[in-house]
C-alpha cells in the first residue's frame, strides 16, 4: 500500500467535506485520476469488524445524533423531535447504513414541472439534465456497486419476508416485482463476498458484502496515495476571498481544536441537513444570507420521500428478520398516473426490523393490548416500507436555529417540514396497496407504520438551469461561488421516486470527470 497523503494546511487543495455516497465516490474518482484531495469527515473511521449487530447498541454508535430540532406538521416532529433524520456520522456516511437498493429514476421524473404541470403549493422545477444524460454514469455506478439484476449481476436468493411479498404482488396484479436491484453481492465480487443473509444491513454489514464508501471508494482513494482522510473534523465555514472564490474550509478536531485548510476547490457532501447549514453558516458581509444564496434557495425544498410502513401478520412463521432487511421490491407504482388522485409515484419494498426497533417505530407512543399483540406477532409477520416522490415546497426548509447550540456553541439544524397534500394522497393510496398485497395471501391482520426519520434526505441545494431558481448547475456547481460544487442529495432538483444512493452516486463521477476537465483547462 502507498504511503497515504498528508497535505499541508496552508496547501490549496481539493477539500471534500463529507465521505458518504457523494463524497467518498468523489475522493476516489478524483485521486484515481491523480489529483490529490483532502477529505473532512464529521465522524469516526468504523471499519466491518466495529459493527455491533444489537439495534440499539448500533444506532448509538452509528447514527447522527448531535442535537437538531423540527418544526411542521410532520408526524416526526411529534414522535421524533430531536432526531429528523436517521444517517450515519462516520467514514462512509449513510452508505454504511442503507438497505442498499439501486433503482434507477426515470425518464419522467427529471422533467416533474414538465410532466406534472402546476401543483398548487409545489415548487417544482425540471432538472437541467436529462436520464439520457445520466445513463452512461449510471452503467459505472451499478458497475461500481455490483447492483444485482444489472450488467449480468446475479440477483440476490429470496428470503421468506420476500416470497410473502411476492406472492401477494403477483395475486394483486402486479407484474413487475424481484428481489433487486440492491448493491450486495450474492456471489463473490469486486473483492467483497457474498452475503450471509445475516439480515443486520442497517447496524452495518459486517460482513462486507454490501457497497458502501467506506468498503470500496474510501480503501481504494487511500491506495493511490492521494488521499488525505481526516475522520472527526467537522466543518464550520467555507471563508472566501475578495473575488468571491472559496478559499478555505475552517473545521474543529475531536478535541475542539480549530484549524484552517486552503482550498482551490470546495465540493461539499454533508447530506441535505448539514451542507446547507455549512453554506448558512458560512454568510459574509459579501454573502449575508449564506454562501451560494443569491436565489435565497438555500436550505430550500427540502424533501425525504414519502415513507411509512405497512405489516401483515399471518397464522404461521414468516421470520422476516432471517435474509437481507430489505430483499426485493414491486416498481409497478413507481409510474405517474395521475388517475390515482396525485402526481408521481412510488415502490414497495420489503423490510425487516427487528423486536427493539419495531416496538419503537411501529406506533411511537402506542401501549396497552393492540401494541402487544403486534409484539407478540413478531415472528408470524412480514413487513413493507412505502418510499415515494414527495413534493418540493419553498417553507419546506432546513434553516439555522440559533437559540439551540451543538457541543461547539454552534446553531443547530431546525427541519422544518409540512406534508403537501399530494404526499398524503400517495401515502394513503400506497399504504392501501400494501395492504392488499398482504390480504392476498391469507394476512389475518395489517398494520401501517408512521413515518421513520428521514434516510432520503433531499434538496435544499438544488440544481436548476437558472441562478434565480436553484443553488447549483447542472454539474453541482454552484451559480454564485465558481469553486465550489454540492456534491450530494442536497443538489436534487426533485426527488422521485427511487431510493436516490444510486443517483448520488452517478452524479458524483460525472462531476469528477467534469472537475477534473476543468481544472485541467483552467476553467475552474
Amino acid at each position: 500500500m502507498r504511503a497515504v497523503a498528508r497535505i499541508d494546511h496552508n496547501d490549496e487543495a481539493i477539500v471534500i467535506i463529507g465521505s458518504g455516497a457523494g463524497g467518498g465516490t468523489l475522493a476516489y474518482e478524483l485521486t484515481a485520476k491523480g489529483l490529490p484531495v483532502v477529505v473532512l469527515e464529521a465522524g469516526p473511521y468504523l471499519r466491518n469488524e466495529d459493527y455491533v449487530n444489537l439495534e440499539w447498541e448500533a444506532f448509538n454508535q452509528m447514527a447522527w445524533l448531535d442535537p437538531r430540532t423540527t418544526s411542521g406538521s410532520w408526524r416526526v416532529s411529534r414522535d421524533f423531535p430531536n432526531l429528523p433524520a436517521w444517517i450515519v456520522k462516520a467514514v462512509g456516511g449513510t452508505t454504511t447504513h442503507w438497505s442498499g437498493a439501486t433503482p434507477r429514476f426515470k425518464a419522467h421524473e427529471f422533467k416533474a414541472r414538465s410532466t406534472y404541470g402546476r401543483v398548487d403549493g409545489a415548487n417544482l422545477l425540471d432538472w437541467p439534465l436529462t436520464l439520457e444524460d445520466l445513463a452512461p454514469y449510471y452503467d459505472r455506478a451499478e458497475k461500481a456497486m455490483g447492483s444485482t439484476h444489472r450488467h449480468g449481476r446475479p440477483a440476490l436468493p429470496a428470503n421468506n419476508n420476500y416470497k410473502v411479498f411476492a406472492g401477494g404482488a403477483e395475486r394483486a396484479g402486479y407484474r413487475h416485482y424481484a428481489t433487486g436491484p440492491y448493491a450486495t453481492n450474492a456471489e463473490p465480487y469486486d473483492g467483497r463476498p457474498a452475503s450471509v443473509q445475516d439480515g443486520f444491513n442497517f447496524q452495518g454489514d459486517k460482513n462486507g458484502s454490501k457497497w458502501s464508501t467506506m468498503v470500496r471508494e474510501i480503501p481504494r482513494a487511500e491506495k493511490t496515495g492521494l488521499l488525505d482522510l481526516r475522520p472527526e473534523s467537522q466543518a464550520v465555514q467555507i471563508t472566501h476571498d475578495s473575488n468571491g472564490r472559496a478559499d478555505a474550509v475552517v473545521y474543529l478536531d475531536a478535541d475542539g481544536n480549530l484549524h484552517r485548510q486552503a482550498a482551490k476547490v470546495v465540493c461539499v457532501a454533508g447530506n441535505s441537513i448539514e451542507t446547507p447549514r455549512l453554506l448558512l453558516m458560512s454568510a459574509s458581509a459579501q454573502y449575508p444570507d449564506g454562501l451560494a444564496n443569491s436565489s435565497g434557495q438555500v436550505g430550500r425544498n427540502y424533501m425525504r420521500h414519502l415513507t411509512g410502513s405497512v405489516y401483515g401478520q399471518f397464522e404461521k412463521p414468516v421470520r422476516m428478520y432471517r435474509g437481507e432487511t430489505m430483499a426485493g421490491l414491486i416498481a409497478d407504482e413507481s409510474v405517474h398516473d395521475p388517475s390515482r388522485g396525485f402526481v408521481g409515484g412510488f415502490y414497495m419494498e420489503t423490510i425487516s426490523l427487528g423486536p427493539a426497533f419495531l416496538a419503537s417505530f411501529i406506533d411511537p407512543g402506542a401501549w396497552g393490548k393492540e401494541f402487544a399483540q403486534r409484539i407478540d406477532a413478531y415472528a408470524r409477520t412480514a413487513g413493507m416500507w412505502i418510499v415515494g416522490e414527495d413534493m418540493p415546497q419553498e417553507s419546506n426548509r432546513v434553516t439555522l436555529n440559533t437559540s439551540v447550540e451543538d457541543a461547539f456553541g454552534l446553531p443547530v439544524p431546525n427541519v422544518h417540514v409540512d406534508d403537501h397534500a399530494n404526499d398524503e394522497a400517495m401515502r394513503e393510496y400506497a399504504y392501501a396497496a400494501g395492504e392488499r398485497v398482504y390480504r392476498e395471501v391469507g394476512a389475518v391482520g395489517t398494520h401501517r407504520t408512521p413515518p421513520y426519520p428521514s434516510t432520503h434526505n433531499l434538496g435544499t441545494c438544488r440544481m436548476s438551469e437558472r441562478p434565480e431558481d436553484g443553488v447549483v448547475d447542472r454539474w453541482g456547481r454552484a451559480h454564485d461561488v465558481p469553486n465550489l460544487f454540492v456534491s450530494d442529495g442536497s443538489q436534487f432538483t426533485t426527488g422521485a421516486a427511487a431510493n436516490p444512493t444510486l443517483t448520488i452516486v452517478a452524479l458524483a463521477i460525472r462531476q469528477a470527470e467534469y472537475l477534473a476537465d476543468q481544472l485541467a483547462t483552467g476553467g475552474v
